[in-house]
């Protein structure tokens, strides 16, 4: 400490000393006058660069990416959300489907773009599962990623095979306790959000089923027309014909509300299984670093989209309910959703790596 307090009160007496001189008190007044300069440039480059940026954005098209397959519920989404915004922003909005490791692949490369408000991501409950399902993450779903706003979601179908001798959810659950281990479901894959929605309510009910996966939830519901799996959890969307041509058997649904389409069947807490709630939620967000203005507009802007009938009924008959929220509200939902998950994750005992 007293080395640097030597080698400080040394630099101050010869920057003194310097003054004395004629010469030396020139040079520092053309450096100061310099430094003044150069400090008013920035201030005013800085002032006028905010308003500016948030008055000329967009100014070139915006890239949305889907990182599922074409055709999926977020290629869907992000579809009538790339028309829409496009309408309000005046540039193109380009949907790119960046499908792999369960979303992963575009949320990575959506955390590694530029954050200059040219690249958005539609998201799925995969954000906030991947944390615990995988030993290594090449981002953080928190730190790298910026929310702006809710979007849609849909809820899932507790659905049977018509042969199965059961009528409701209680009936389910003490066939599965009668045959532990003969019964079965289908889905996408382990750690999508339907199959970890049906590790939960194994786990609530306290039942024990065979995991059989396949390359997608279609292929999954054909599976079970097929009677090849007990029961299927999916959206609406592909299960109401079936349910309505008598195909399969809806026991309840994994929402808080009851479904207009469906008003006999029951949500879960109606048949008996508190806390098992699982919808398919959809959101939007930019890289980290993104400017808070771009960010505001862009939630301003769905927020009026969603507003619209249009709107409403687009999703709708895609089997979405249109949904809007503030940044924050999402990121409060991404943290509830991570810690909730992460307690199935480890209690099943799952892991991919």
């Amino acid at each position: 400490m007293e080395e640097k307090a030597r080698g400080t009160r040394s630099l101050l007496h010869s920057f003194r000393h310097r003054e004395r001189c004629f010469c030396c008190r020139r040079a520092v007044g053309r450096i100061m006058t310099t430094a003044c300069a150069v400090a008013v440039v920035f201030v005013l480059a800085g002032a006028m660069s905010a308003p500016f940026c948030a008055e000329t954005y967009p100014s070139k098209p915006i890239r949305l990416i889907a990182p599922f397959p074409a055709g999926g519920g977020a290629d869907i989404v992000a579809r009538i959300i790339g028309q829409k915004l496009a309408e309000r922003l005046g540039q193109p909005v380009v949907v790119e489907n960046r499908p792999g490791a369960a979303g992963n692949i575009g949320l990575e490369a959506t955390a590694k773009s530029r954050p200059d408000g040219y690249t958005t991501v539609i998201t799925t409950p995969s954000l906030t599962i991947s944390p615990s399902l995988y030993k290594k993450l090449n981002y953080d779903p928190v730190k790298d990623l910026l929310p702006i706003a809710l979007v849609a979601q849909v809820p899932n179908l507790f659905l049977v095979r018509p042969s199965l001798p059961v009528k409701n959810i209680k009936e389910f659950v003490e066939y599965a306790k009668a045959n532990p281990g003969k019964l079965n479901f289908g889905g996408s894959g382990v750690g999508s959000s339907t199959h970890l929605a049906t590790v939960l309510f194994m786990s609530l009910a306290k039942i024990n089923l065979v995991n059989v996966t396949y390359k997608g939830s279609s292929q999954a519901l054909f599976g079970l027309m097929g009677g090849e799996v007990d029961l299927v959890l999916i959206g609406p969307p592909a299960a109401m014909p079936l349910i309505q041509a008598g195909r399969l058997k809806a026991l309840a649904v994994f929402s808080s509300e009851r479904l207009p389409s469906l008003p006999d069947v029951p949500t879960i807490k109606e048949a008996g299984i508190d806390d098992s709630e699982v919808t398919t939620w959809y959101g939007m967000l930019a890289p980290a670093g993104t400017p808070r203005a771009i960010v505001n507009r862009l939630n301003t802007e769905w927020i009026k989209i969603a507003a619209m009938p249009d709107t409403v009924e687009k999703m709708k008959n895609a089997g979405f309910d249109t949904m809007s929220s503030t940044p924050e509200e999402f990121a409060e939902l991404i943290k509830t959703e991570i810690a909730r998950w992460a307690k199935v994750i480890k209690e099943a005992n799952l892991k991919v790596e």
